[in-house]
């Protein structure tokens, strides 16, 4: 099990409203935009990314971070093993990966998800 990437999500009620500062101002691309959610990566540095976001998506609050794993199988397993309650999911969400939210030990909730191929 690995950990591929982590993206910082910001809350925001019109994620448009960060095209300015994050793809103009500071020459981010925008990677991934949903209407409800924006990434913004850089060219230089592939990882560089953040989210903003009016909400989680499905109905869910806007996680703090997003945690890219290989398996997401396998690191549920490991926080069912761990009593660490699942707030949401596992799921597999229209927008092309499977997911779940849990709570870090400081109460931040935490999008963990994995890309499904085809």
């Amino acid at each position: 099990m690995a950990v591929k990437r982590i993206v910082a999500n910001i809350e925001a009620s019109n994620p448009e409203s960060a095209r300015h500062f994050y793809q103009d101002t500071l020459g981010m691309d925008v990677v991934m935009d949903h209407g409800w959610i924006m990434t913004f990566a850089s060219q230089q540095h592939a990882m560089v990314q953040l989210s903003v976001a009016s909400e989680g998506g499905s109905g869910m609050p806007v996680p703090a971070l997003s945690i890219e794993v290989d398996n997401l199988d396998e690191v549920h397993a490991r926080m069912v093993e761990a009593d660490i309650p699942i707030e949401y999911g596992p799921a597999s969400e229209p927008w092309g990966v499977r997911r779940f939210y849990v709570r870090d030990p400081f109460g931040t909730l935490v999008n963990i998800l994995t890309h499904e191929t085809d």
